[in-house]
């Protein structure tokens, strides 16, 4: 058994290790407390100003306040599109807990909220967090009063005033002046291929107060009709109520610029007047100038409907009606223009020498390859260019056309503007049209790249592919009346303060004055002979120095059956009327292009509208209301043709017809 030992420990060694253990622990804590103040020393002064904004992030919002949109005038000042005051109720999804509890809340004090809820939602889940969400607009006075007495009671419903589009005439502007809509996934991606596209912009367009040009002047203009988004700086508390507003904090928004258009109201409403329920346009010109003071589409539809989002069986109406009222014809229809081509054709032929004076006997019908009838059954015996024009002689036209060929006939359109895209008219939508020509069924028609000279008869009386809008058929009669400027037509005068410039920009018309004379001859005519086309038509009973000359035409829209007779009971099938216009006679002013859709006949329908439309620009017009109401000026300058009458003139083409055949 071993002996026990006792073993002593060595009272300064412990004494020593214990020393150590303080100096290990007391470094940490120093090293602890040094990092820990050095970081409140970053924190505080180097990052104090960081945290001091974030902090007043928590404290403060900033809301963004949209632009007032610009106003579009008339050339009167005229408001046609502004803004009305309209009351709404908006939820903020970023301060709000619980979407559902918010809604239910919301619920009790607006009905509208249970109806409108599965399109809340779903514009909540599609918008972004800092982007408000309306849960319902346009409010009448008690809802809002209501709803702004508890809406500080539930976290982030906001109940405020903001500003909708109105335009003040319906639907007399709707297609050149358009509309406003919510902007769509379309819109915005276009908007942000933009190379000037900025964060500031983004918040603004995704903003539920946005609205977006969709069409006409509202789409074209719309840069320049936005404005620029201020934003308002405001205090919250915890739960996000807004408690305080600071004035300092607040950046106004800046309104767009108005847009002063160079319509007419009061002639834009008599041109919608006039048609009733009618489908057409009229466009009416400044021959001098290209202003346009009326372009219109009817029937038309109230742009008002689409600002706030149009219910789907309302648009079905619109969009179904065979009437197409959300078709802006003025710019976006083509019809073959009928015998207010014939002018065209006319001109072709000066320009390939011929003599104006030289006759063509009509007794109805022409033959070539097959039976071509005139629209006068009885013919209209023998007929000079004046007078074709005049009768409007469609026998006439066919047996000179192919002496002055399919390329001249559409060489002297697109002088006079056809076939044609105005970009200072400043509106999205239009056709260019068509005037055939050999090179044109050489590109195109492939099985038969070859103009066939029967091509040339339909073609020459405006029948065939010959395809026109009104806007064109407008320019075209006003380049005519004007005879020395290529006039184009535009729409915008000023945008803010600052006046357009686009009559800098016309060229020299091509055409020999003394050939324009005589077509302006044969127009007058055919206003102003008892025995014209349009006499009845276009007297405007405005006093012996007001006169005004046209030409009437009717577009077939299908074929005739066999015996020549124009039947049709539907109204789809039925013949366009067309009429083409100046005035004054002596001294163009106005010029005014009216196609009545499947409306029979240029003379009896067309013609009667365009001489309600005119007069009423002529009255309205300051110095032609001073010849109105003055003295009788005996010696008014018509522009007759006083040509010599030699033999080569005045020799007679005789045409073979068919004594009992019937026309068309």
């Amino acid at each position: 058994m071993a002996e026990p030992s006792i073993v002593f420990t060595d009272v300064n060694e412990r004494q020593g290790a214990f020393h150590r253990r303080i100096f290990i622990l007391g470094g940490v804590v120093a090293f602890g407390l040094f990092a820990l103040t050095g970081r409140l020393a970053h924190l505080q002064v180097l990052q104090g100003g960081k945290y001091q904004k974030l902090s007043a992030a928590n404290q403060y919002n900033f809301r963004l306040i949209p632009p007032p949109r610009g106003d579009i005038l008339d050339r009167n000042g005229k408001v046609i599109a502004g803004n009305r005051p309209s009351f709404r109720v908006m939820i903020e999804s970023n301060e709000v807990k619980n979407i559902d509890d918010t809604l239910n809340e919301v619920s009790y004090i607006l009905p509208q909220a249970v109806t409108n809820r599965r399109r809340i939602l779903r514009d909540l889940n599609q918008n972004q967090r800092f982007v408000p969400t309306i849960i319902a607009s346009d409010l009448n006075w008690e809802d809002f009063s209501r709803v702004s007495l508890y809406a500080n009671d539930i976290p982030g419903v906001v109940a405020d005033m903001d500003q909708l589009r109105v335009y003040h005439y319906g639907g007399a502007f709707s297609h050149v002046v358009g509309y406003v809509s919510k902007i769509n996934a379309r819109d915005l991606e276009r908007e942000k291929a933009r190379p000037d596209y900025t964060e500031e912009e983004d918040k603004l367009l995704r903003h539920p107060s946005f609205r977006i040009g969709k069409t006409g002047i509202e789409r074209a203009y719309d840069a320049q009709l936005r404005g620029t988004a201020g934003g308002r700086k405001v205090e919250v508390d915890a739960e996000g109520q807004v408690v305080a507003e600071d004035p300092q904090g607040m950046i106004p928004p800046k309104p767009g610029a108005d847009i002063t258009l160079t319509l007419d109201a009061d002639i834009q409403m008599r041109a919608l007047e006039v048609f009733g329920e009618d489908s057409g346009s009229a466009v009416m010109m400044n021959v001098n100038t290209g202003e346009v003071l009326c372009m219109t589409s009817t029937p038309a539809f109230d742009p008002n409907l689409f600002v706030s989002g149009i219910p789907t069986d309302a648009y079905r109406l619109l969009a179904d009606y065979e009437r197409l009222p959300l078709l802006d014809k003025a710019v976006g229809s083509t019809y073959a223009p009928g015998s207010t081509f014939k002018m065209t054709t006319a001109l072709a032929l000066l320009d390939a020498g011929i003599n104006p004076a030289e006759r063509v006997h009509c007794s109805g019908a022409f033959y070539f390859g097959r039976r071509f009838g005139c629209w006068k059954p009885g013919g209209h015996g023998s007929v000079d260019m004046v007078g074709a024009i005049k009768h409007s002689c469609d026998v006439y036209f066919y047996a000179m056309c192919n002496r002055a060929g399919i390329d001249r006939i559409a060489r002297a359109g697109r002088k006079l503007g056809l076939e044609h895209i105005y970009p200072d008219l400043g509106i999205d939508g239009q056709k260019k049209g068509l005037l055939p020509d050999q090179e044109y069924v050489r590109k195109y028609r492939k099985k038969d790249p070859v103009w066939h000279p029967g091509e040339t008869l339909s073609a020459a009386i405006g029948q065939g592919m010959t395809l026109v809008s009104p806007i064109q058929l407008a320019t075209y009669t006003a380049r005519i009346a004007n005879g020395k400027k290529a006039v184009e037509p535009y729409l915008v005068n000023k945008i803010g303060g600052d006046l357009e410039d686009h009559m800098s920009k016309f060229k020299t018309i091509e055409i020999p004055e003394a050939h324009l004379a005589i077509i302006r001859d044969g127009m007058n005519r055919v206003s102003n002979d008892a025995d014209g086309t349009a006499y009845r038509q276009s007297q405007l009973d405005l006093g012996p120095n007001i006169h005004m000359a046209g030409k009437t035409g009717t577009a077939q829209v299908r074929g005739y059956d066999k015996t020549g007779i124009r039947k049709a009971n539907e109204w789809k099938y039925k013949d366009h009327g067309l009429f083409v216009c100046y005035a004054p006679v002596d001294q163009p002013k106005y010029a005014l292009a009216v196609v009545v859709q499947h409306g029979v006949a240029g003379g009896r329908f067309a013609a009667p509208k365009a001489r309600e439309i005119m007069r009423l620009a002529l009255i309205k017009d300051p110095e032609i209301r001073k010849r109105i109401t003055g003295p009788v000026n005996a010696a008014i300058d018509t522009g007759k043709l006083n040509a010599d009458a030699s033999a080569s003139a005045s020799a007679e083409v005789d045409v073979p017809v068919d004594p009992n055949a019937r026309s068309d």
